[in-house]
C-alpha cells in the first residue's frame, strides 16, 4: 500500500474531481486500474452487494465498517465513505468518524436525514433538525485525529423543504466546521444552478444517478461549471455489473460459451488480483517450493 494523497490536495488537482462506487474490493481495485484518482464507497451500492438489501437504512455501522475494510486495504486511492446519517446522535459520530479513520478512509460525509433514512434519490424522506446536524458536524470535526480527514456535511432537505431550506442548511453545516457540502437531490438544472452560485467558493459535490435519479444529468465539465468540484455516481458501476451478470447467467443457461469480447481471460484476472505478487511470496519463503502458483 501507499500513502494517500489528502482529499483537500485531490480536489485541487482533479476539477471536476468523478467519483465511482465500489461496492466490494475487487471493484475498487478495478478502479484504479483504470486511472481513477480517487473513489467513494456509497451505502446503495454496499447494500446491494452485502445483502442484496434496498437503501433504506436496514444496515448499520459494524457491518459497513467490516466491509470498507476489505474495500480499503484493496485500494491505494484516496476515498469518500458513505456515513449515512452518523447512524445515531454525536457519541455515534464520534465513533464513526474515528472508526471510518482509522481504517484509512480519507473523507467522510454524514447526511440530516432521520432514520430509517434512504436513498437520496427516493421519496419520502425527513430530515432532522438544523440544529441537531450541527451538532453532529461539530462533534465530527472534534473526533478526527487530523484536519486532512475531509469531513463533508450532505443535506437531503430538497425534498422535504425545498431548495431555500437546503441551501441554508448548507450554510449552517459550513459554519459548524464542515470543510464540504454535499446538496442532494436538485431536481432541475434550475436548481443544480441555484445550489451552485450558493457555494461557489467551497467544495460541493451531488450525486448522480444516471438510470431513474431525481437529477438531471449532464456532462462533468458542465457540472463543474455550475460549481461542483466533486461528483458522486453511485450507481454507474453497480447496474453495469449487474446488467453484465444477468447477460453472463442467460448465456450459461442457454448453453453459450463465454463471450471473449466481453470477458477477460484467466492471465487478464490473475493480473488484477495480482497473482504474481502472491506467487513471489510464495516462492521466496517456502523451502523446495515449485516456482510459480499453479
Amino acid at each position: 500500500m501507499t500513502a494517500r494523497a489528502p482529499w483537500r490536495d485531490v480536489l485541487k488537482q482533479y476539477k471536476p474531481l468523478i467519483l465511482p462506487s465500489a461496492a466490494d474490493a475487487l471493484t475498487a481495485r478495478l478502479i484504479q486500474l483504470s486511472a481513477f484518482p480517487a473513489y467513494q464507497v456509497g451505502g446503495f451500492a454496499l447494500t446491494a452487494a452485502m445483502h442484496a438489501y434496498p437503501d433504506i437504512d436496514l444496515e448499520q455501522f459494524a457491518e459497513n465498517h467490516t466491509k470498507l475494510d476489505e474495500i480499503i486495504q484493496a485500494c491505494d486511492l484516496p476515498v469518500l465513505v458513505d456515513g449515512d446519517d452518523g447512524y445515531g446522535d454525536v457519541k455515534n459520530v464520534t465513533r464513526t468518524v474515528q472508526g471510518y479513520e482509522r481504517i484509512g478512509a480519507s473523507a467522510l460525509f454524514i447526511e440530516d436525514q432521520k432514520p430509517p433514512k434512504r436513498c437520496g434519490h427516493m421519496s419520502g424522506k425527513i430530515v432532522v433538525s438544523a440544529d441537531f446536524m450541527v451538532a453532529k458536524i461539530k462533534a465530527a470535526t472534534a473526533a478526527r485525529s487530523t484536519p486532512d480527514f475531509f469531513i463533508l456535511a450532505r443535506t437531503d432537505a430538497i425534498e422535504p423543504h425545498g431548495l431555500d431550506d437546503a441551501i441554508e442548511r448548507g450554510k449552517r453545516y459550513l459554519d459548524a466546521g464542515a470543510d464540504g457540502i454535499y446538496v442532494e437531490g436538485p431536481r432541475t438544472n434550475e436548481e443544480l444552478q441555484r445550489v451552485g452560485e450558493a457555494f461557489r467558493d467551497v467544495p460541493l459535490a451531488t450525486s448522480l444517478l444516471e438510470r431513474g435519479g431525481k437529477t438531471p444529468w449532464m456532462p462533468p465539465a458542465e457540472m463543474h461549471a455550475l460549481g461542483y468540484d466533486m461528483i458522486l455516481y453511485p450507481t454507474t458501476v453497480l447496474f453495469r455489473a449487474v446488467r453484465a451478470i444477468q447477460l453472463g447467467l442467460a448465456d450459461l443457461l442457454a448453453g453459450k460459451p463465454l463471450d471473449a469480447d466481453a470477458s477477460v481471460d484467466l492471465p487478464e484476472f490473475e493480473t488484477i488480483v495480482r497473482m504474481e505478487h502472491w506467487a513471489a511470496i510464495e516462492n521466496d519463503f517456502m523451502p523446495g517450493k515449485a516456482k510459480g502458483i499453479s
